[in-house]
């Protein structure tokens, strides 16, 4: 299986408050549908790829539209989403560490079995995909949420 991770970014939020949102797909999304007239318009737009739903997440990627479930989560620190349905076998690991009681840091990784052949074509693709998710990650107005 292929790894690729983003950048190292900060949130500024408290751990415990994303791992949280991060970690129950059905909160996530009620906070959002009840505050998305109040977001700022650059985070409505970055929630454009991303959407939160009861049951998963799901992702616009280069495959197509991929829908995830949280496959394991460790307080408070890790969240692991899988593929309910991916023509390769996909998962998605959001890493939290704590930086203070206001920030916290992530590094989002995607993990995806390729055959070889594909790995060279859109090796490039997933490692842009993984940093702009984990910016977009970042961007998240979880207090907000």
């Amino acid at each position: 299986m292929e790894s690729y991770k983003s950048d190292k970014v900060v949130i500024d939020y408290n751990i415990n408050v994303i791992y949280n949102k991060l970690s129950d797909p059905r909160v996530f999304k009620a906070h959002l549908d009840e505050n998305i007239d109040r977001l700022p318009q650059d985070a409505r737009e970055h929630l454009d790829k991303v959407k939160f739903e009861d049951d998963g997440i799901s992702i616009e990627s280069p495959m197509g539209a991929l829908k995830l479930s949280v496959a394991e989560s460790v307080e408070p620190s890790l969240v692991k989403y899988t593929a309910l349905q991916s023509p390769v076998p996909f998962g998605l690991t959001v890493n939290l560490e704590p930086i203070d009681d206001s920030h916290t840091g992530s590094v989002t990784e995607i993990n995806i079995e390729l055959p070889m052949m594909l790995r060279a074509m859109v090796g490039g693709k997933l490692k842009d995909g993984a940093k702009q998710l984990g910016e977009v990650i970042a961007k998240l107005p979880f207090g907000d949420l």
